[in-house]
């Protein structure tokens, strides 16, 4: 079947009062009242005016829209196609849910994060997504660029990406039998630097995770844009381990040369890896680790003493190494390098972390995620990204 190529199609609409377009919203609706989404959305946001009566119900019509795919404050018009009211209560109309969010100030995306910490406590009583009796969860800290348009929209800019939009980190929590869950989100412009808010995300994914009845040992990872004195003491103040790739400074650099060659052990991959810098599948690396004080230009209470982890590869590539009769004169390393705090396990048996988790944050945001941030307000786009996670 195919649309007719004789009469353009201009709209299509859904308004069959005895069907239904989205049937998998009631199982969702119903665990979101379980978990006491609108009753906590009434407790603690505190809209002024006329844009805040029934926040809760306002919410819960939001985050209903946006799990059944709605990308912008128009598409929630979906929530009253066909025979949606039959089976939904209190679903506010699309232009009321766009006062409701142009209401919004960052004090009340704050309150937001309040609700999304106890919603996600609730949830966690009422469904199994985060595995609470693991002995490890991994925090995992990232960000992305995410696009905006118009000539309007608070505080976009060009980042690291070469996107015009807005930066937006993500906190996920995960073990080895459960899926990434996020939970703590932020939005900054889209030209500043990936550490900038990350310490208070930081302490906000431990709280919630936390919350949600993690008990176990939390580490928390991330690449070299978060290898900060503040990430680091954030994570430290929780009680958390951290593996943080580090920056390849002279302090590192000469922490590495210390390292003697019989103080390298070889690993082996089953799966060989592509490695983007290398242009080459690597197969086998060899790894080693040397004590090592991180921000030694601080203060006594900055300084952070563990170990560093350092894996190499060997670069074979004939396009950068040149082998005459004689052969290999000296073998040519890439290092790669990881910050693991005490007691902290690490696993040579396969790829490093970053590989892990930028494969997880492509799929979250290749499964429902908002691909654009259409509104003109920085607290607004804030409140679609915590409405999002």
């Amino acid at each position: 079947m195919q649309l007719s190529h004789a009469v353009p199609v201009r709209s299509a609409r859904f308004d069959d009062p005895n069907l239904v377009s989205f049937a998998g919203l009631v199982p969702a609706v119903a665990l979101a009242g379980r978990a006491g989404l609108e009753e906590l959305a009434d407790r603690h946001l505190t809209v002024s005016g006329g844009a805040g009566v029934a926040a809760g119900a306002r919410v819960g019509s939001l985050v209903a829209g946006m799990v059944a795919g709605a990308d912008s404050i128009t598409d929630m018009n979906l929530l009253r196609h066909g025979g949606m009211g039959r089976l939904f209560d209190g679903v506010r109309a699309a232009s009321t849910l766009g006062t409701f969010l142009r209401a919004f100030r960052f004090g009340h995306v704050r309150q937001l994060d309040a609700v999304v910490v106890r919603f996600l406590g609730g949830l966690a009583q009422h469904a199994a997504i985060i595995a609470t009796s693991e002995p490890i969860s991994y925090l995992d800290v990232d960000d992305t660029v995410r696009s905006t348009f118009g000539y309007a929209k608070q505080g976009a800019g060009f980042g690291y990406s070469g996107v015009e939009g807005l930066n937006a980190l993500l906190a996920t929590v995960s073990s080895a039998s459960s899926a990434p869950v996020i939970v703590a989100t932020g939005l900054g412009r889209g030209s500043a630097g990936s550490v900038r808010g990350a310490a208070r995300l930081v302490s906000d994914a431990i709280k919630t995770s936390r919350s949600a009845g993690v008990s176990g040992l939390v580490v928390l990872r991330a690449d070299s844009a978060y290898y900060g004195a503040d990430v680091i003491a954030a994570a430290r103040r929780h009680g958390t381990r951290f593996s943080i790739t580090a920056r390849k400074d002279r302090a590192v650099t000469a922490a590495i040369g210390e390292i003697a060659d019989d103080a390298w052990t070889a690993i082996r991959y089953p799966h060989a890896v592509f490695d983007d810098q290398l242009q080459q599948w690597v197969s086998d690396a060899e790894v080693a680790e040397v004590p090592f004080t991180a921000f030694a230009s601080r203060g006594k209470a900055r300084q952070v003493s563990a170990r560093l982890i350092v894996r190499r590869v060997r670069d074979a590539n004939p396009d950068h190494v040149t082998v005459d009769a004689q052969g290999e004169l000296f073998r040519v390393w890439r290092h790669q390098l990881s910050r693991p705090g005490a007691r902290c396990r690490f696993s040579p048996a396969g790829p490093f972390p970053q590989a892990a988790r930028r494969s997880r944050r492509a799929d979250l945001f290749a499964t429902g995620s908002p691909r654009r941030l259409p509104s003109g307000t920085g607290a607004r786009c804030c409140r679609r990204t915590t409405s999002w996670a």
